[in-house]
């Protein structure tokens, strides 16, 4: 039986190592790490090497269940997989061990849980980005180019300048004037 960690962070700049320290602590003989993947991508290529390398009696630990994917479906059938194979889940935040009957409730429950908070977060993003609408009020950058200056560039175009020159006069890129001007 051999423990095998999985860590992983979503983006570049996020450090591994509470995630690591805290496998090691657990007895983790070797840990395979993701960075800058997020939960949500199909294509984890040190998770697979690791699924991969599992043997029957290992048990693979992770530090935040989450780390091994946001989906619950994703989740479940990883650890189905792992335990036709003989193969343990543990997951070190949560108290998760899936060695007996208990932690894979549990194990299932946390899961359904952890897919509905981010459903909720989704659906509340959705619904304040719909009310937001209602107001006029859009997100994103603001524009460069009020309607006036929209109007005065594709006058300035129908006098023979070009969108450069367009573009200087308005304090803006060549490729604004082209947007505004094809709108």
């Amino acid at each position: 039986m051999a423990v095998i960690g999985y860590a992983r962070v979503s983006t570049a700049e996020q450090n591994l190592e509470l995630q690591t320290a805290a496998l090691k602590d657990a007895g983790a003989i070797r840990i395979y790490a993701d960075k800058g993947v997020s939960g949500s991508a199909v294509e984890r290529p040190e998770l697979t090497k690791l699924l991969d390398r599992l043997d029957e009696g290992d048990v693979l630990t992770v530090w935040k269940l989450d780390r091994l994917g946001r989906n619950t479906r994703h989740v479940l059938t990883v650890v189905d997989e792992l335990r036709n194979r003989g193969v343990s889940f543990r997951s070190l935040t949560e108290g998760l061990d899936t060695t007996g009957p208990m932690g894979t409730a549990m194990l299932t429950i946390m899961a359904a849980f952890a897919q509905l908070e981010r459903d909720t977060i989704i659906e509340r993003t959705r619904a304040g980005l719909k009310e937001a609408a209602k107001n006029n009020r859009h997100g994103g950058r603001p524009r460069k180019v009020d309607g006036a200056a929209a109007v005065r560039a594709a006058d300035l175009k129908a006098k023979g300048l070009s969108a450069n020159d367009i573009g200087k006069m308005l304090g803006v890129s060549r490729a604004t004037v082209y947007r505004y001007l094809a709108s």
